[in-house]
């Protein structure tokens, strides 16, 4: 489980990482950018738009995860197979909202929501 737990952090470093590497790609900012205050806010491509509104949407349930992740820990649930379900769910979640298949992507986010649930049943 600890390995999940990592294995999600990785995660949010890379969703909090890709808006600014496509916007880079992209041309819409500069490595001055990225590195200074950003003061202003530059016009960004919709694949970087997609990509920050996937890191927010992971903002949301990464907490939930962490919390149940380390209650399962601590109370010695078996949990594994749902975890381990959340965070597949979670990378194709990614790029599935990168791809703006809409649909899709929200029965994905079910899907995550139901894992996190079957997180949480057995430590009642």
């Amino acid at each position: 489980m600890i390995e999940l737990i990592l294995m999600s952090l990785v995660l949010l470093w890379v969703q909090l990482m890709l808006p600014g590497i496509l916007a880079l790609m992209a041309g819409s900012v500069s490595t001055a950018y990225l590195l200074g205050a950003r003061d202003e806010t530059p016009e960004v491509s919709q694949a970087s738009q997609r990509a920050r509104r996937a890191s927010s949407n992971l903002l949301e349930t990464l907490p939930a995860f962490w919390v149940l992740a380390v209650l399962s820990i601590l109370g010695g649930s078996d949990v594994l197979m749902w975890a381990q379900a959340w965070l597949v769910l979670r990378v194709v979640y990614l790029l599935s909202y990168l791809s703006g298949t809409a649909y899709l992507r929200s029965l994905i986010w079910i899907g995550a929501l139901i894992c996190l649930i079957g997180m949480a049943l057995p430590l009642f």
